[in-house]
């Protein structure tokens, strides 16, 4: 009971067993006490596990095992080796590109449009640093392509080996297979003779006559031809057990043990050129690491005895004088100056008696007018407080719009929209949730801002008729909107934009699939009604239709009298549309925006901010920038009818680049 248990316990410590150097290495695992630490193996378990690995390896299945793990070893030898090529190849292009940047970066240095003085030598200085790095860099791929040919070669001729051994042993082990069918196709034969001797020896011999080829034999002559031929083939049967016997010892004592040392030496050689080329990638690694590192940072209080010592990155950095380089460059235009002008100085012409009073002149009376106090320029601003249900903040298109007292207020060259009590406000991101445009303000009379809306629903039971057109919305230029009620973007843009954002970026196909008819009709005559009794933050006034809504906003855009971009710019911004250059493109639109009439751009500022956030929500509502710009395009710059329908194809890539450019061209403030 005890030794059956001291073998299982040996048995459970062995680990896995490899072979190095053509002998075999037992690894064997470190068994666990109990008490938490390893035991090493002992001397009878190494014996006991080398004697397993001799079994295996000198059984039939020997050959067949090493050629398996010769094949593993070259796998991974011929992985390691691509892994190396790629690496080299990443290293080397990178190193390349590192000097080129170097280079075209020192060029620019160099050109007097960039700061000189300090910046200049100490800038100059870190772009040599970084050559020294990528010069690392390339000794580093030349190394690892290197080590992928020597392991290329070396896996090449693992291969070899590896064929011409199987072949040699397949060749022998078939030999004995054939050898041991013949000689058992032999013993069948003599067994089979040997009974019917048998048979024939001790039968009735007066029983009748057995008919051969040439008449009928008695049974002594049957007798005698059968002992004849069982002698025939007992004398063929021990010359096959022969030459089995003779194959079977030259493959078991010559031919295997031969293919096993060979097979086990292409194991270890190529085993062992696979570590060594780790441990030189390491090494190489290791290398490249401390030359960049000396490179960027060098060891202090060593002599090069080249000069002064190098400095390190941080040095260069530190030693730029944004102060000196300023006071040097402003010295150097010192010549430049020239004399000091005089005084400027009131001088009465002699004609005029110094005592003669006569009345002010007009030009007097004109600088007594200008020497008055100019009030400041109006700024609209919203009132506090009135945020909406969405936040926002005040924007102007260059910015956004401070707040000063009356008596200080400065005069801004900023764009303004005029004619409005208040500034207006556009949709911006928050981190909350996506950015949402304020609800819109109204100059009209009988509107205060304190009181709350009249809501008029769209499914008022009330109301089976359409009600009667008091202020026209569709089919009105954004100027007259802009002038009747008080806010540069429409109110039924306003709101069709808030039930988007609010309930529609996630809709599939939105601003592409149509919505109701009938609903889009509903919804028209309200807002010709008069739109500031709309509030489409509650779906049912909607008819929970989200697509009726972005029909909606389309059908209003396609009605305006001049297109959202106007007329006037139709051509400026086709022409835009062709240039290839995406950067220029983009600027050439930008100024063309930056020139539209004040509601023109505030609506298309919010609609374009609008769609972004739709943009944004592509991978639900499959609406990309692309599929965007295709709906809009004819419904923002015109239909394609008449001579422009050539254009078609400019006015989406327009509206493309806009979506695509949305916070280059509006600030996201």
């Amino acid at each position: 009971m005890d030794n059956s248990d001291s073998v299982d316990r040996s048995s459970s410590e062995l680990g896995t067993t490899t072979i190095t150097n053509g002998s075999p290495t037992v690894g064997a695992g470190l068994a666990d006490s109990g008490n938490g630490f390893a035991v090493p193996p002992t001397a009878a378990s190494m014996d006991e596990a080398l004697q397993l690995v001799e079994n295996v390896l000198q059984s039939d299945i020997g050959v067949n095992t090493l050629l398996t793990r010769l094949k593993q070893s070259n796998v991974s030898a011929r992985d390691f080796a691509a892994f190396l090529k790629k690496r080299s190849t990443l290293e080397e292009e990178h190193a390349q590109g590192l000097k080129k940047l170097c280079r075209t970066t020192h060029e620019s240095a160099r050109r007097a449009d960039n700061r000189q003085g300090s910046y200049a030598q100490n800038f100059d200085e870190i772009t040599r640093i970084h050559e020294r790095m990528a010069d690392n860099s390339i000794q580093f791929a030349q190394s690892l392509h290197q080590m992928h040919e020597d392991l290329h070669e070396l896996a090449n001729s693992t291969e070899r080996g590896r064929k011409h051994w199987k072949q040699t042993c397949l060749n022998a082990e078939k030999r004995v297979q054939d050898s041991e069918s013949t000689m058992e196709k032999a013993k069948a034969k003599y067994d089979s003779l040997a009974e019917d001797y048998d048979r024939a020896r001790t039968g009735d011999k007066q029983s009748g006559r057995v008919f051969g080829i040439k008449g009928p034999k008695s049974a002594a002559q049957h007798e005698e031809d059968l002992h004849r031929k069982m002698l025939g083939a007992d004398s063929d049967y021990a010359s096959k057990v022969q030459t089995a016997q003779t194959h079977r010892q030259e493959l078991v004592s010559t031919l295997r043990p031969q293919a096993i040392r060979a097979l086990r030496e292409v194991v270890s050689e190529c085993d062992s050129g696979l570590t060594l080329q780790l441990q030189k990638f390491a090494s190489f690694n290791e290398k490249l690491l401390l030359s960049n590192g000396l490179c960027v940072s060098p060891l202090k209080g060593q002599d090069s005895g080249q000069g002064p010592a190098p400095r390190s990155l941080r040095d260069v950095v530190y030693q730029i004088d944004n102060e000196k380089d300023f006071n040097q460059f402003i010295a150097s235009h010192a010549s430049k100056v020239g004399t000091k002008r005089p005084d400027i100085k009131y001088e009465r012409h002699p004609t005029m008696a110094p005592a003669q009073q006569t009345p002010p002149s007009a030009s007097r009376q004109t600088q007594a007018i200008y020497a008055q106090p100019t009030p400041p320029p109006y700024v609209m601003q919203a009132p506090p407080g009135q945020n909406g249900p969405y936040g926002g903040s005040n924007f102007s298109q260059g910015g956004p719009t401070q707040s000063f007292p009356a008596a200080v207020q400065p005069v801004t060259a900023e764009r303004s929209y005029s004619g409005s009590p208040q500034q207006h406000q556009f949709p911006s991101p928050s981190a909350s949730g996506p950015p949402q445009l304020p609800p819109p303000r109204f100059a009209s009379a009988g509107h205060s801002p304190a009181a709350a809306p009249v809501v008029m629903t769209a499914n008022n039971g009330n109301h089976t008729a359409n009600p009667p057109p008091l202020k026209p919305v569709f089919g009105s230029t954004l100027e007259a909107l802009f002038d009747r009620d008080g806010s540069a973007v429409p109110i039924v843009v306003y709101q069709c934009l808030q039930a988007v954002d609010l309930f529609g970026l996630d809709v599939e196909g939105i601003y592409r699939l149509s919505g109701t008819a009938s609903h889009i009709t509903k919804l028209r005559a309200i807002f010709d009604h008069d739109s500031s009794l709309v509030d489409f933050r509650n779906p049912e006034n909607f008819f929970h239709d989200v697509n009726s809504v972005a029909g909606l906003l389309k059908q209003f855009f396609r009605e305006l009298p001049d297109p959202l971009f106007t007329t006037v710019h139709y051509r400026e911004l086709i022409d835009a549309g062709r240039i290839d250059d995406d950067a220029r493109r983009r600027d050439v639109l930008h100024a063309i925006i930056n020139s539209l009439p004040d509601a023109n751009y505030a609506t298309l500022r919010a609609l374009t901010l609008h769609l972004n956030r739709v943009q944004e929500h592509s991978i639900t509502n499959r609406m990309n920038a692309g599929n965007l710009a295709i709906c809009f395009g004819p419904t923002l710059m015109g239909p394609n009818t008449g001579p422009d329908i050539a254009d078609a194809g400019w006015r989406v890539r327009v509206i493309d680049t806009i979506l695509q450019n949305t916070y280059q061209i509006f600030d996201e403030d």
